[in-house]
C-alpha cells in the first residue's frame, strides 16, 4: 500500500509516494488545475500510476486557503461582536507598515462594516457578566444575517476567552434561525486575550469554513469515486498533520499548509544529515518561502500576519514568503526601473515558454534564454524558445538592454529579493547565518541557490535528493500534531501553581483525545508543555519550555531560568534580575507517524553518470558546460562549476567558482569558492 504526499502549489501540483511493502518511491509533477485544485490531485496520482484504491494514507498540503484569503475569493462574512468593538478589525493596532509613507493604504477589512452587528451584552476583564445576554436582540441579528443570505459568521465578544457563554448562546440562536450558516466562535478559535488578533483569526476561520468545506468535499468525493478507502490527512501550518474532518472545522490552521511540508522535509534532513541548523528555502512557480530549522525543530511564531494588520494568532511555523517564483512576471515601474513579481503567470497561461498563451517575461523565461533550463522540463513539455526570447526582448527594449543582459538582470533582481527575505527572517529571530547551511528546494529553487547564498555570505548549500518535490516528500515524514493553548496571566512570583497544574492537565487530556481521534495509539503520543512569558512591562512574549510533572512554587526559579535562556536565544539579551510573568500556557500533543525510507544505498564506487553539454550564459559570457543526470550520480562524485545537474523535477545550477559533492544519501552538498 502507498503512503502519498501531495503539495498543491500555485503553478504545479507535486507528488511523492512511498510503498510501505516494497519501499519503492515514485514522484510526479503536474500543472495545478486552478479552476478546481482537487482535479490536479487526481491527475498527479494518475501521472505516478498510483490507483487511489492502493493508497493507505494520503497527506495533503494545499495553498487553497491562502489563495482564497489573499485573493479575497470567499463568500461575504458577517461578524457579531460586543457593542463598541465593531471596528476592532479595521482599527487594528495603529501601526504603520511604512513609517514615512504618507499615502499608504491599509488593507480592506475582511468584513464589510455594514455586515458587523453588535450586541449590548458585556463581560468584564475579570469574566463577570456586567451586561446580560439579550436573546431577543441576538435573534434580531440572526434574522438579519439570514435575510442577507450570508453563509458564514464570526462571533467575537470581548473577554469571551474567560467565559464562553455569551458566544455559545449567540451561536445557538443563529443556528436556529439560519441552520446552513457556517459559524466560528472566538472562544474556540483563540483562547487568550488581545481582541484584535482573536477577532481577526476568528474572521479568517469564518471566511475559510465554506471554502475549505467545499474543497475537501470535492477532493474526498473524487478520491472515493476512484476507490480510495485510506486515511486523508491535511498538513497544518504548525508543521504537523490532522484529519480532514478536523481540518474542515479549523481551516485557519491551513494557511501555510503547503510550505509547512517543505519545513518538515528540512526537519527530516536535520535528523539524517550532519546539518542540524538549516535555513530552508522553497522556490516554486509563484512564491519563495524561507524558514529556519534550529537544532532540528522549525521555529514557531504566534504573530503571523496574513496581510499588514491582519494577524493570525495561533501557533504557526515562522515562514516568510515573497512573490518570487518561476512564474513571477518582470515589469517596468513608473520610474522606469525593472521589477520582478509579485504578480505571477501561474499555471494558466504560465510563462511565455510554456506556449499556453502567456506573453509576459517571467523568471522561467529568463532562465531559458540564458540556457540554464532544460527545454523539456524533464520531459513534461516542449518549451517555446522563440516565445521566451520575444517576452524578454520586449522588456529589454523598454530598458535599452540586450536580451541576455535583461534576462540576467531579471535573475539577479529575483535572487536579491529572496536574499532579503532570508535576512529579514534571520534578523527577526536573532540568528546568525554563519551557524546555518542553506537548503534549497522547490522546482525553481536549486537554479538560484548559489546566487542567493553568495548574496548572504553562506558558504555551503544542501540540495536535497527530492528537492523538486520537497514539500510533498516532507508530507510523509510528518507527525500528527495539535497545539493547544489556555489563558493564564500572572507574575511568576504570584502564580497559582495548583490552578496551573489543572489547566495543563486539561490541555493534555484534550490533546490526547484529539490524537486518539486521529488514530494514534497511546504509546505513540508525546506531550510537550510550554508557556508564553515576558519580562514585566514588555508587550510581547517569548515561547518558553515548561517541564513535565507537577509544578510548584519551589520550581519557579527553574521556569524563570528557562525563560531567560529562551529570551537570550530569541533576542540576544537577557535580564535575570527583572521580574517575569506568564501570559498564556500551552502544549504540543504529537503522534508519531510513518517515516519515509531513506534513498537507496549508493554503489560502492563513485560514478559520475552520463553527461551532455549545453551553452549557458554567466556574467556576460557563454560557457559550454557539462549537464549531469542527477539521478545517476553516485556518492562521492565531485562536480566543479560551471555545470548543471538535471533532476527529474528540478535543475541545480552551479555557476563559476563553485563545486559540489554527492553525499551518501544522494543529497548534493555545494561549496562556494572564495572569489576576489
Amino acid at each position: 500500500m502507498w503512503h502519498v504526499g501531495i503539495d498543491v502549489g500555485g503553478t504545479f501540483t507535486d507528488l511523492f509516494a512511498l510503498n510501505g511493502e516494497t519501499e519503492e518511491t515514485v514522484s510526479a509533477k503536474v500543472l495545478t488545475t486552478a479552476e478546481d485544485r482537487s482535479i490536479g490531485v487526481l491527475e498527479a496520482l494518475d501521472s505516478a500510476n498510483i490507483r487511489p484504491a492502493d493508497i493507505r494514507v494520503l497527506v495533503h498540503g494545499t495553498t487553497t486557503a491562502t489563495n482564497a484569503l489573499v485573493e479575497r475569493s470567499y463568500p461575504p462574512i458577517a461578524m457579531i461582536t460586543t457593542e463598541g468593538f465593531r471596528d476592532v478589525i479595521e482599527i487594528g493596532r495603529q501601526r504603520r507598515q511604512h513609517l514615512f509613507d504618507l499615502r499608504q493604504k491599509r488593507p480592506e477589512p475582511m468584513v464589510a462594516r455594514r455586515l458587523r452587528f453588535t450586541l449590548a451584552c458585556r463581560l468584564a476583564a475579570s469574566g463577570e457578566d456586567i451586561r446580560p445576554f439579550d436573546a431577543e436582540e441576538a435573534a434580531g441579528a440572526a434574522r438579519r444575517i439570514k435575510q442577507l443570505g450570508i453563509e458564514s459568521a464570526a462571533i467575537c465578544f470581548i473577554n469571551s476567552y474567560l467565559d464562553s457563554s455569551h458566544e455559545t448562546q449567540m451561536r445557538d440562536i443563529l443556528r436556529a434561525h439560519h441552520p446552513d450558516c457556517h459559524i466560528a466562535l472566538s472562544c474556540e478559535t483563540v483562547k487568550k486575550f488581545r481582541e484584535h488578533g482573536r477577532f481577526s483569526t476568528t474572521v479568517i476561520r469564518a471566511a475559510l469554513l465554506p471554502v475549505m468545506t467545499r474543497y475537501f468535499s470535492r477532493l474526498r468525493d473524487g478520491l472515493k469515486s476512484n476507490g480510495f478507502a485510506g486515511s486523508l490527512l491535511a498538513i497544518k501550518s504548525n508543521g504537523g498533520m490532522m484529519g480532514v474532518d478536523l481540518a474542515i472545522e479549523r481551516p485557519e490552521e491551513l494557511v501555510e499548509s503547503g510550505p509547512a511540508g517543505g519545513v518538515a522535509y528540512a526537519r527530516y534532513l536535520s535528523q539524517t544529515t550532519e546539518f542540524s541548523n538549516i535555513i530552508h528555502t522553497d522556490m516554486g512557480g509563484t512564491t519563495f518561502d524561507a524558514s529556519i530549522v534550529d537544532q532540528g525543530e522549525g521555529l514557531i511564531t504566534h504573530d503571523y500576519q496574513l496581510e499588514w494588520e491582519i494577524p493570525i494568532s495561533i501557533p504557526m511555523l515562522d515562514i516568510r514568503s515573497v512573490g518570487a517564483g518561476g512564474g513571477s512576471i518582470a515589469w517596468i515601474d513608473s520610474g522606469g526601473s525593472l521589477r520582478v513579481g509579485p504578480q505571477s503567470a501561474g499555471s494558466d497561461p504560465g510563462p511565455a515558454c510554456y506556449g499556453l498563451g502567456g506573453e509576459a517575461a517571467t523568471v522561467t523565461d529568463a532562465n531559458f534564454v540564458l540556457g540554464r533550463l532544460d527545454g523539456t522540463l524533464g520531459g513534461k513539455m516542449t518549451l517555446d524558445a522563440e516565445a521566451s526570447m520575444r517576452a524578454v526582448t520586449n522588456i529589454g527594449e523598454q530598458l535599452g538592454l540586450a536580451p541576455l543582459e535583461t534576462a540576467e538582470a531579471i535573475i539577479l533582481i529575483t535572487c536579491e529579493s529572496m536574499a532579503q527575505a532570508i535576512k529579514l527572517l534571520l534578523t527577526d529571530r536573532g540568528r546568525d547565518p554563519r551557524d546555518f547551511v542553506l537548503a534549497s528546494s522547490g522546482g525553481a529553487g536549486p537554479m538560484h541557490a548559489c546566487f542567493i547564498a553568495r548574496a548572504m555570505s553562506i558558504p555551503r548549500i544542501i540540495v536535497p535528493s527530492h528537492a523538486g518535490v520537497a514539500s510533498a516528500c516532507g508530507a510523509i515524514s510528518m507527525d500528527i500534531r495539535h497545539d493547544l493553548e489556555a489563558f493564564y496571566y500572572a507574575p511568576l512570583t504570584d502564580a497559582d501553581f495548583a490552578h496551573l497544574n489543572r489547566l495543563y492537565a486539561g490541555l493534555e487530556s484534550e490533546g490526547r483525545n484529539l490524537l486518539s481521534l486521529d488514530g494514534i495509539g497511546e504509546d505513540k503520543m508525546t506531550v510537550v508543555r510550554h508557556a508564553q512569558m515576558r519580562y514585566v512591562g514588555q508587550l510581547w512574549e517569548v515561547l518558553t519550555p515548561i517541564r513535565d510533572g507537577e509544578l510548584s512554587a519551589a520550581g519557579a526559579q527553574e521556569i524563570a531560568d528557562a525563560f531567560h535562556a529562551a529570551h537570550d536565544a530569541e533576542h540576544g539579551v537577557k535580564s535575570p534580575t527583572f521580574p517575569v510573568e506568564l501570559v498564556s500556557i500551552g502544549l504540543t500533543a504529537s503522534g508519531e507517524f510513518m517515516r519515509p525510507a531513506s534513498s537507496a544505498a549508493p554503489d560502492s564506487a563513485a560514478k559520475a553518470g552520463e553527461t551532455s553539454t549545453r551553452s549557458v550564459y554567466f556574467s556576460g559570457l557563454w560557457h559550454e558546460i557539462d549537464i549531469h543526470a542527477g539521478e545517476e550520480l553516485q556518492a562521492g562524485v565531485t562536480i566543479t562549476g560551471p555545470a548543471i545537474i538535471d533532476y527529474q523535477h528540478s535543475e541545480t545550477v552551479l555557476p563559476p567558482a563553485t563545486h559540489a559533492t554527492i553525499g551518501a544519501d544522494r543529497n548534493l552538498i555545494i561549496t562556494l569558492d572564495e572569489t576576489d
